[in-house]
């Protein structure tokens, strides 16, 4: 299965959108504002995203449950609101501050100000128009939950069979591993089936794990100072318009090496970097682009799945680094196909990296500047002020995409008689100046993978030709099997030539 989904929806409606910023009005009348029961001060990753929100810019993160039977609306609506009060967590809101405040407050509500379960309105293009409101209709933080599950019913063989789950989250207030928690617990409440999760797999630790030297530690871009690589801009629209499209798609794990004494080289994790490093540098040279330094911001998540998890937004941002060692092999990673051997010295390399992460102690969320910018010393008007403008003055630091592999579902996300999930997908908000996110989930031994871009940087096509890049990169990582036939060759993805639009 592969879409294309473009961010084209109608204007929002009191039912179903509105902004992310607090500061835009929603049409029709305000809800009814549940008593407070408890006020919670921003966390730190809370705030630097409230403080850098736009309203032409996105923040939504997308979950697209598919399960094979029909869903109940109403007894899914129970359920939901049952696991709501399960995770008090997240049944808040925004309390409205002044600028003059020291602090943006979430207020914890007794119970929903708004009924976040909606059920889409059935036809053949539902799904559709649930992904554009997916990205486009933030929930907005100013009525609690900030999140929002439609029931989308699918139409297979001509008999209404299957139905989707799409959660809009507002990632302001919260991550998707948090909502999935949620999610699963509702799952629960609704199919009566024991949706604890799966122990983590017990891995035999590698070698290596002690740090590399500094050319391959695992944050390095390679030289001191290095601007990372920017994705090219291919778009025949208009550049300020940072409304986000997105391609959904499976693709098959790639193969592995064998273990040896219950070891591995290297992780899919290690291959799906290697992957998007591949993406980009092939991708920059058909566009004329700089190709190095790639540096891949990479989300970790330490807390644990059980009932406890806390709710919010919990993950960690680490970077990988591809660096002088890429540079030297450049035309070889680049070439149509990538060259094998060039493939396989990077996918060692990025392996010592991660596992030099994985062996590092947690770090703070966003780093000294993040804990520094949130201090409540400062009015939040001018902290905001003060975070906006290094967020502008280090955007050619930023790293060059972000990576967000969620890995294999740790829920059963058993629905009873609806069954359980045959496809999952995850989206994160592709804001400038990366401009795009990558975003994969291992259901069924398939890699459900979403690549979601700003329109600022990409149009639908240009979109469409980099997930075929991404497909073939990925592949470029698999383990060969001697004793397979070699694969009949394929003509490569047509990319965007150099003069083409606005590609450069």
């Amino acid at each position: 299965m592969t879409a294309l989904q473009p961010a084209a929806a109608p204007p929002p409606s009191s039912s179903s959108a509105s902004s992310s910023s607090p500061s835009v009005p929603r049409s029709g009348p305000r809800p009814a504002r549940q008593p407070t029961v408890a006020r919670v001060p921003f966390p730190l990753v809370d705030e630097v995203s409230r403080h850098c929100l736009e309203d032409d810019e996105p923040e939504t993160v997308h979950i697209e449950v598919h399960l094979p039977g029909r869903i109940e609306p109403a007894r899914l609506r129970t359920a939901f609101h049952q696991a709501l009060a399960r995770h008090p967590r997240i049944l808040m809101r925004q309390e409205p501050v002044r600028w003059w405040r020291r602090r943006y407050l979430w207020e914890l509500t007794a119970a929903p100000d708004v009924d976040p379960v909606a059920v889409a309105p059935p036809g053949p293009d539902a799904l559709r128009h649930a992904r554009e409101r997916a990205l486009s209709h933030c929930p907005p933080l100013d009525a609690s939950p900030p999140v929002r599950l439609e029931i989308v019913g699918r139409q297979r063989t001509g008999t209404a069979d299957g139905t989707v789950l799409l959660l809009t989250i507002n990632h302001t207030a919260l991550d998707g591993p948090a909502c999935l928690r949620v999610l699963a617990t509702a799952a629960e409440l609704y199919g009566g089936a024991d949706n604890s999760p799966a122990p983590p797999p017990v891995r035999a630790a590698g070698p290596g794990t002690e740090h590399p030297d500094d050319e391959t530690a695992p944050g390095s871009v390679g030289r001191r100072f290095s601007r990372p690589a920017r994705v090219a801009t291919d778009t025949d629209t208009d550049t300020t318009d940072k409304s986000n499209g997105m391609l959904i798609t499976e693709l098959p794990v790639p193969a592995r090496p064998p273990r040896v004494g219950g070891r591995t080289p290297y992780t899919v994790n290690d291959q799906l970097l290697v992957a998007t490093c591949l993406m980009v540098s092939r991708w920059n040279r058909l566009h004329a682009g700089r190709t190095a330094p790639v540096v891949v911001t990479m989300p970790v998540d330490d807390r644990p799945r059980d009932i406890g998890m806390p709710i919010g937004n919990g993950t960690r941002l680490v970077s990988v680094g591809f660096g002088p060692e890429e540079r030297q092999d450049a035309e070889l990673l680049t070439a149509d196909p990538p060259d094998p051997d060039a493939v396989a010295r990077l996918l060692r390399r990025t392996a010592a990296r991660t596992r030099a992460l994985k062996s590092a102690p947690p770090g703070p969320q966003l780093g000294l500047s993040g804990a520094v910018l949130t201090a409540p010393v400062l009015p939040v008007g001018l902290r905001g002020a003060a975070t906006r403008a290094l967020r502008a003055a280090a955007a050619p630091w930023t790293s060059t995409t972000l990576l967000s592999n969620i890995g294999r579902i740790p829920y059963p996300l058993d629905f009873g008689d609806a069954g359980r999930p045959t496809a999952v997908w995850f989206s994160a908000p592709a804001r400038m100046p990366r401009g795009l996110t990558v975003t994969t989930v291992s259901v069924g031994g398939r890699i459900q993978l979403a690549l979601r871009w700003s329109h600022a940087l990409l149009d639908d096509p240009a979109g469409a030709r980099l997930g075929a890049l991404f497909r073939s990169s990925l592949a470029a990582t698999a383990w060969p099997d001697p004793a397979a036939p070699p694969p009949p060759e394929q003509p490569p993805p047509p990319p965007a030539a150099p003069t083409e639009g606005r590609a450069r």
